[in-house]
């Protein structure tokens, strides 16, 4: 439910009325403001505030004239938020209320809401520049950009001489586009689901603009699928790891990496930008402080002693995130980690699917796509930078108390942090069993134990 309210927030004697839109979602409240074209004499707000019961005509006349003016834009602005409300309502904020605004004055007219697909997604890769980011700032990141321009070319694909219009994006479409993208296209279901959403995201946008959306846009199924195939380096092998004989340089650099990465548990993006200025002390304490580029959250991680071992000789050189994902897959292999596990790589597939196989020279013998793989493959050729952060929160937890590590993954939620390391209800009932357990031998110990009573003679002398 959402309330509408004005304000006069001037020091002049006439001014715009300020628009204040408030509501609450998930518990939480929030407050949008804008500013709109109605000018008003301070002096006939004031009286309009004081709701007075005067029988002085004038000023009942003045009163009914400011709620009739005030009364359209409110039901406009009401009837905008509940359209976006029982979608998405996290895409409401300040250039949200100051669009609608603007629709009110000036009606967007027909021309300007072109109904076809593939114009919303151009239009949000031409505007991403001054697009509101996760961060709250302007312009989307780099990978977000490419994201929406591999959508626009495989949505090209996918239509060929048809013209697929925003609002045909209902259950049907995303079924029929789902299939096409694992089964014609092998596209892993992960990065089919992102399409799914990224679609939906373009939909919204030009529903904002008047363009009509199919009434089943917010059950079309896109999201995150379950993550059952969890691939981390338990502490024993990341002691093998550490104790391996590695003559290439190369590869004692990146192993130095590695194992300071499932120490730290941050994406590879954020680790390998790591240097001497984010490390600090705080109130005595020694720590690495960063900024995450995914997500914009400020980190701060304890520096422990195995941290310090790690770091003894210094910080490892500087490494590109390709290089390392390679020298950390052959430091895994010489390591002997060639356990067959279930997983997902990136490899060159041919127009079935299958992973096309590379010669002596480490070239592949025939063209074909890259796609995400999923089947049994040796540990070592599923390891890349995102290992180190999946090791650090799976080692830790159970051991830390799970707040405490979501502080430094930077996970929003436990929900979020329990999928990202595959744990669920069972762990939970697990953790509690053990909880009693460990309680009950405690108790057992304690009543083992025996007050012994001296009696004391009392001397006389």
């Amino acid at each position: 439910m959402a309330t509408v309210n004005f304000l006069y927030r001037s020091t002049r004697a006439k001014a715009p009325l300020i628009i204040r839109l408030l509501f609450r979602h998930e518990g939480r409240d929030y407050i949008l403001a804008g500013k709109t074209k109605y000018d008003i004499e301070k002096k006939d707000w004031e009286i309009f505030l004081k709701r007075s019961n005067s029988r002085d005509q004038v000023i009942k006349d003045l009163r009914k004239k400011i709620v009739d003016d005030l009364q359209p834009i409110e039901s406009h602005i009401l009837t905008a938020f509940n359209q976006v409300a029982e979608s998405n309502i996290m895409e409401l904020d300040k250039s949200w209320l100051e669009l609608q605004i603007k629709n009110y004055y000036q009606p967007p007219t027909e021309k300007k809401t072109n109904p076809e697909l593939v114009h919303w997604i151009e239009r949000i890769i031409e505007t991403a520049n001054t697009r509101e980011n996760n961060q709250k700032g302007l312009g989307l990141s780099k990978s977000r950009i490419n994201s929406y321009k591999n959508l626009l070319k495989i949505i090209k694909t996918y239509q060929g001489n048809k013209t697929f219009l925003v609002k045909d994006v209902n259950i049907q479409f995303g079924k029929e586009f789902l299939t096409w993208m694992m089964v014609d296209r092998n596209y892993s279901e992960s990065y089919t689901r992102k399409k799914v959403d990224d679609l939906k995201t373009v939909c919204r946008e030009a529903e904002i603009y008047g363009v009509d959306t199919s009434k089943q846009l917010g059950k079309v199924k896109g999201g995150k699928p379950k993550n059952d195939s969890i691939i981390y380096l338990s502490p024993k092998e990341l002691g093998i790891i550490e104790n391996t004989t590695l003559v290439s340089d190369a590869h004692q650099n990146a192993r130095k990496w590695l194992l300071l990465g499932c120490n730290l548990g941050q994406r590879g993006s954020d680790l390998l930008k790591l240097n001497k200025s984010n490390f600090i002390t705080r109130n005595g304490l020694n720590v690495i402080e960063l900024k995450q580029q995914k997500t914009g959250k400020q980190v701060t991680i304890p520096i422990l002693e195995e941290t310090k071992e790690i770091l003894k000789d210094g910080l490892p050189r500087p490494i590109a995130i390709q290089n390392f994902n390679t020298y950390i897959k052959e430091i895994c292999k010489i390591a002997g980690l060639d356990e067959l596990v279930e997983g997902a790589k990136v490899a060159m597939v041919d127009k079935n699917g299958k992973e096309i196989p590379k010669d002596e020279n480490g070239k592949y013998i025939e063209k074909g796509v890259k796609r995400k793989v999923v089947g049994i493959f040796p540990k070592y050729d599923l390891i890349t930078s995102h290992v180190c952060r999946r090791s650090f929160a799976t080692n830790l937890y159970g051991i830390l108390p799970t707040p405490l590590i979501m502080r430094i993954t930077a996970h929003s939620t436990e929900k979020m942090f329990l999928n990202y390391i595959g744990k669920d209800s069972l762990d939970y009932a697990q953790q509690i069993a053990d909880f009693y357990e460990l309680q009950a031998q405690r108790e057992k110990k304690e009543s083992k134990l025996e007050v012994v009573k001296t009696n004391k003679k009392v001397s006389n002398n």
